[in-house]
């Protein structure tokens, strides 16, 4: 399960969107509208009416928290007010828990004057969910944490069996609270949810109104809960940009079945990777991390899904062409690994790679780069057969191991030569 967090802006719209239909006298509207580089201001107000009629609140929404504590929050503010502060915070460079990056994205909302402040969250574990609640919300929750009531939801009694009325404290709204509660959970089940935090909500004239969420999404769930999703955009966390290398590759995984993941962590490092599967990818990557070659690793991604002989292709050079750019005088290694495939056509992957690497047979021995490896699968004696071939063709070092191997030895043999 890869948890990715998304937009407050986007939270909100699912939450006004499907919650009524778990709970009936859920009316919460969902007046939220999102403010980028490129937005029409003009347009943003014809489609949101309610901007020039009520009081507002503009904060950033980019996967951050404590924006009121960095004086990022702007409350009871006219439109007026709202575009001014616009003006001076778009493109804003700020420093958030000592990263840096610069503001792009402002959530737009109705003021919601209030009193009291509540809390609810809800994580994912291997065992279940877990459920928190306090009548003590908003900045002051952390303080008050012995005071959040929590609740396990096992993974296969559900909600259920959780009697969430009995566990809360005694007061007027109790009873509201658990069917909002039991709601709540029900609605982050069905939408794939991996966390989701409301902090604070209040109750307005016996209407609970969200005021502040965080949640993440399980990606894995993408497949079912796509079209309630809808056109929601997974942001960058705040502070990272994509590279055009990874922007290609994010494009190219996006026209296809198959998955092809890349991310730069260090464009000068000499341990690169090219790893089938998202599961042995971590491993790889754990691996060379334990050998004491982190600050060697140069990037993090997997190809898996049995991409087209193209597709790898272009996810090879794309790697290849990144490698060769600076030359380091130790050399530089190059891991082709990967698990046993269970339906990936060994041979048809290793095709595109064997092209990508002919194209870039100059630069790899100008570099003094070494390859190792590692693969097992539908055709993989084939796929081995062509790479060992290839290295006797390029006069590069080839050096190719098949399922008899452990999946990581080849790791050792190249960062130390054991």
């Amino acid at each position: 399960m890869a948890q990715r967090g998304i937009r407050e802006f986007d939270a909100k719209r699912l939450l006004a969107r499907f919650l009524p239909e778990y709970l009936d006298d859920f009316d919460y509207r969902g007046e939220v509208a999102l403010i980028g580089p490129e937005t029409d201001l003009d347009r943003t107000v014809s489609e949101n009416p309610w901007i020039l009629e009520k009081r507002l609140v503009v904060k950033p929404d980019q996967l951050f928290g404590k924006r009121g504590v960095h004086g990022l929050v702007l409350l009871n503010a006219s439109w007026d007010d709202v575009r001014e502060y616009l003006s001076r915070n778009m493109k804003r460079e700020v420093t958030i828990g000592g990263v840096r990056g610069v503001l792009d994205h402002f959530l737009v909302e109705p003021y919601v004057p209030h009193e009291n402040e509540f809390y609810v969250a809800i994580s994912s574990d291997r065992d279940g969910d877990t459920i928190y609640f306090s009548t003590q919300g908003g900045v002051c929750v952390e303080e008050n944490w012995d005071r959040v009531i929590q609740m396990h939801v096992d993974i296969l009694d559900g909600i259920d069996a959780a009697d969430i009325r009995s566990k809360l404290p005694a007061s007027p709204d109790a009873d509201r609270m658990a069917r909002f509660i039991e709601a709540l959970f029900r609605f982050y089940v069905d939408l794939g949810f991996a966390y989701l935090e409301i902090n604070p909500f209040t109750v307005v004239d016996g209407k609970i109104v969200p005021l502040d969420m965080v949640a993440k999404l399980d990606d894995a769930e993408e497949f079912w809960c796509r079209k309630k999703w809808g056109d929601l955009v997974f942001p960058e966390p705040f502070g990272r940009s994509l590279t055009p290398e990874e922007l290609f590759i994010k494009e190219i995984d996006a026209k296809t079945g198959a998955s092809l993941k890349l991310t730069i962590l260090n464009p000068k490092g000499r341990v690169w990777t090219m790893v089938a599967g998202g599961g042995a990818s971590v491993i790889y990557t754990d691996t060379i991390c334990d050998l004491g070659f982190a600050g060697e690793l140069a990037n993090y991604g997997e190809y898996s899904g049995d991409p087209s002989t193209e597709d790898t292709y272009h996810y090879t050079k794309t790697i290849l062409d990144l490698m060769t750019r600076e030359k380091d005088p130790r050399g530089k290694v190059l891991l082709i690994g990967g698990a046993i495939a269970n339906f990936t056509d060994v041979a048809s992957t290793f095709k595109g790679v064997v092209m990508a690497l002919r194209e870039y047979r100059d630069r790899l021995r100008e570099n003094n780069v070494r390859i190792y490896v590692r693969r097992g699968g539908p055709n993989y004696e084939e796929g081995l057969r062509m790479m060992r071939e290839l290295g006797n063709e390029l006069g590069i070092p080839i050096e190719v191991y098949g399922p008899e191997t452990h999946m990581t030895r080849i790791v050792p043999l190249a960062l130390r030569g054991e």
